[in-house]
């Protein structure tokens, strides 16, 4: 139910009951019943019950009466066809919002899956919403995504663990997937799920106990994340090494300028079949290469000038934003 739904049904009822008050009071000092009975006579006029017990008496009563029974018939006539109407309006708005956005999901190529809105999901949505990212939320609580329903977000109220939702978010088609579920074995569900469909798929899997990382490696999780271990691992660092803590917020935090980025090598770029030291990377973009991992999986830290670039090759690059975006655009 959308918001201007409820909005019209907390309004229709209390029309509704702004009614029976107003009658209750004239009743009250009209016929001089007790409370009880007038609020009993403004509910059976409003509701047109009808008079079976306790018929006003006097003169000004029956007249009031007869105004009440047609001001409030004629108000809850009015509230429950405006509420009637709200409703089925809500329900085709809803159908037809929900229609578009199928059609759009359907249309999506290389986008990302996050399936759970909770404290950890909501992260990872701020963040692809920062890098005007396309992506998917998968969230069965309505309530978790209030905040995002006027971002014009492609949100599925729907179990992620069920495989028909996940085909609907597109996972065949999608580039990579998260699932911050708040129960391990729902984690497990959605790798195994979401890898038999898609073997390509890069599949971050939340781990909210230890020991469920090995399962979620086995159902096709390629990394594991446990908030609880890099939390603590954190703190540690901060209370030990505050300098290095200091700095490793600073650059998660963007406070330095400065950005970690991790550059595909294809067949077509500049860089392929080059040494590090016959590129620009260092000498004009004061880009670091902090690693280059092949394509068969190994990991080259700290590579010298005389390293070769091929094609496949993944360089995790740290340096300036502005130098950073330079690379990529000469990299496509």
């Amino acid at each position: 139910m959308s918001k201007i739904t409820r909005r019209r049904l907390l309004n229709a009822s209390l029309t509704i009951v702004g009614m029976i008050f107003f009658g209750a009071i004239v009743f009250r000092f009209l016929e001089d019943w007790d409370w009880l009975v007038s609020f009993y006579m403004a509910t059976e006029t409003v509701t047109t019950v009808g008079y079976g017990d306790f018929p006003p008496k006097t003169d000004a009563g029956r007249v009031f009466a007869i105004f009440f029974m047609l001001l409030g018939g004629g108000t809850v006539l009015f509230a429950i066809t405006t509420l009637i109407q709200s409703v089925i309006q809500s329900e085709i708005i809803d159908a037809l919002d929900l229609r578009r956005k199928t059609k759009e999901m359907d249309k999506m190529q290389n986008h990302y899956i996050v399936c759970g809105a909770g404290r950890v999901g909501r992260r990872i949505i701020r963040y692809l919403q920062k890098e005007k990212l396309p992506f998917v939320i998968i969230e069965r609580d309505e309530r978790k995504v209030a905040e995002f329903e006027n971002d014009n977000l492609s949100i599925l109220i729907a179990d992620a663990t069920n495989e028909a939702t996940l085909i609907q978010a597109g996972v065949e088609r999608a580039k990579g997937l998260a699932t911050c579920l708040a129960d391990d074995a729902a984690n497990v569900y959605v790798v195994l799920t979401a890898r038999g469909i898609n073997e390509k798929m890069h599949i971050v899997a939340r781990a909210v106990e230890e020991q469920a990382e090995p399962k979620l490696i086995r159902a096709g999780a390629n990394r594991v994340v446990a908030p609880t271990i890099i939390g603590s691992q954190s703190m540690a660092r901060a209370l030990l090494k505050p300098a290095i803590a200091d700095f490793m917020d600073s650059i998660v935090a963007e406070t330095l300028d400065l950005v970690f980025e991790e550059i595909a090598i294809n067949l077509h770029s500049p860089f392929v079949n080059k040494l590090l030291s016959e590129t620009n990377l260092s000498r004009e973009l004061s880009l670091i290469v902090i690693a280059i991992r092949r394509k068969d999986g190994e990991l080259y830290f700290h590579p010298t000038g005389e390293t070769k670039i091929n094609e496949g090759d993944l360089l995790i690059v740290v340096g300036k934003a502005d130098s950073m975006q330079k690379f990529v655009e000469v990299n496509k």
